[in-house]
């Protein structure tokens, strides 16, 4: 869960974004060999209205954890979106290469990025979501 690393940095004032990869999971939608990870995202804003922004989504329409608890079959782990999933194709192979070409060992990695915030846009979101639940809400 990278989220809970991003929401910290968040609590804490800063722009977090997280990502990691694993080993070859996921294969195109069109079929083929499994090309890339699940490779999480995750990204946390602070607010100065209270609770943070934080997103944290992986490319799979399941998890890893899902099956190795027994919850999901490895066949299930394809990328999310069914008719649009492409798209996390996409984005799963985009992180697997920006890790894998910031680490010694392509394959296995983390990045990390955390920034000082200029702006402060989360109050401004949660005024115009009129109550919706945000990414990471816990409420």
């Amino acid at each position: 869960m990278l989220g809970h690393w991003v929401r910290r940095l968040a609590h804490g004032g800063l722009v977090g974004l997280a990502t990691a990869t694993s080993p070859a999971r996921l294969a195109p939608p069109g079929g083929g060999p499994k090309l890339a990870g699940t490779n999480p995202l995750a990204i946390g804003i602070p607010s100065s209205g209270g609770d943070p922004v934080v997103a944290d989504v992986s490319m799979g329409a399941v998890t890893w954890g899902d099956v190795v608890a027994g919850l999901a079959t490895e066949e299930q782990l394809v990328p999310f979106g069914g008719g649009q999933a492409h798209k996390a194709f996409a984005l799963a192979v985009g992180l697997q290469l920006l890790v894998d070409a910031l680490v010694r060992e392509p394959g296995h990695g983390a990045v990390l990025v955390v920034a000082r915030p200029e702006a402060d846009p989360v109050p401004a979101l949660r005024a115009r979501a009129a109550g919706a639940r945000l990414p990471g809400d816990s409420k």
